[in-house]
């Protein structure tokens, strides 16, 4: 009987031990801070929605949702660092069509598979680019852009946020529908490519509508229009690419967020709650359309299939006009 006993009660240890130990092993989450990765220079349209954002989840949440940028390649270096990360809740992207639409059909080897390796969470942001010029370019309407490029081609230069952005098969697609022939100039990231433009370095661009508005009041620069399917709220006097006669360039910034495939629905679902709720408040709506973005939301499902039916119509766009990396 007293050989029995130790081992009774060694037992007995053991679950009460195991007992203890299963709730630090379960905690819940958030149990420490959340990384969102910003896959281009700091400054552009991405890392100022991903900062926006990254307050509303730090205050809801009660951690702190620290913003790091990683650029490069066309938004694709950052977007594989969250593709490879932990499923936990933990690592989480802001990114657009430049990563998730556009470059599956532009590398030849991608260490990622858009559709595969992320759950959407929320698109959070929307706005058009805008043609732009540097104010020595003698243009003051799409009309008499088009008519100093074709007198002289390959004399214009156009800078984009990387190869293969937004900004650069925009401004491709215009090159084709309208015949004229540009020298592409890519940068990493729409901040330096916009300065680029302002200083002279490089004649035009389609950059984010808002970024460019101080070189605009500086002198530095013009816009002529608008890539949105409709003219831009926070300025209705610019006319649209489709009503300047170009109904194939529309060309618009969006961003969403999401996370490593796997991440638990729980998570996904108490994230987009938080997104949500945050794209309402007028702070938000504020400061995006400082930048010239205006706050929008989707179910995770509508965003899955949105990422799905952006990956076939830009893959057959790119196929189209034979872009390429650069």
């Amino acid at each position: 009987m007293s050989s029995f006993l130790p081992a009774r009660l060694s037992s007995a240890a053991l679950i009460l031990a195991a007992a203890a130990v299963a709730p630090a092993l379960a905690q819940p989450w958030p149990a420490k801070g959340i990384t969102v990765v910003s896959p281009f220079a700091p400054g552009g349209a991405s890392d100022l929605i991903a900062r926006t954002m990254a307050s509303k989840l730090s205050e809801a949440l009660s951690v702190p949702v620290l913003v790091e940028n990683r650029g490069g390649a066309g938004a694709t270096l950052g977007t594989a660092f969250v593709a490879r990360a932990a499923p936990d809740g933990y690592t989480l992207l802001v990114a657009g069509q430049s990563s998730l639409a556009f470059a599956p059909h532009l590398y030849a080897k991608l260490p990622y598979e858009p559709l595969r390796d992320f759950a959407p969470v929320m698109n959070v942001a929307l706005g058009p680019y805008a043609l732009t010029v540097n104010t020595r370019v003698p243009a003051k309407t799409v009309g008499d852009l088009l008519k100093i490029a074709r007198s002289k081609p390959q004399a214009l230069t156009f800078a984009t946020s990387g190869a293969g952005s937004v900004s650069h098969l925009t401004m491709e697609t215009l090159s084709s529908s309208a015949g004229i022939d540009l020298v592409h100039v890519p940068y990493k990231g729409m901040v330096p490519a916009i300065t680029a433009m302002a200083t002279g370095e490089v004649d035009m661009m389609f950059a984010d509508l808002g970024l460019v508005e101080p070189m605009v009041q500086a002198g530095k620069l013009r816009v002529l229009a608008v890539s949105g399917r409709s003219r831009s709220s926070a300025a209705p006097q610019l006319p649209t690419m489709v009503e300047s006669g170009f109904k194939d360039v529309v060309g618009e910034g969006r961003f969403g967020f999401l996370a490593p495939a796997g991440t638990p629905k729980e998570i996904i679902a108490r994230l987009h709650g938080i997104l949500a709720a945050a794209v309402k408040g007028a702070d938000v709506r504020e400061r995006f359309a400082k930048f010239g973005y205006e706050p929008t939301s989707d179910t995770p499902e509508q965003f899955a299939a949105l990422m799905k039916a952006e990956h076939e119509r830009f893959g057959r766009l790119i196929r189209q006009l034979k872009i390429k990396a650069e």
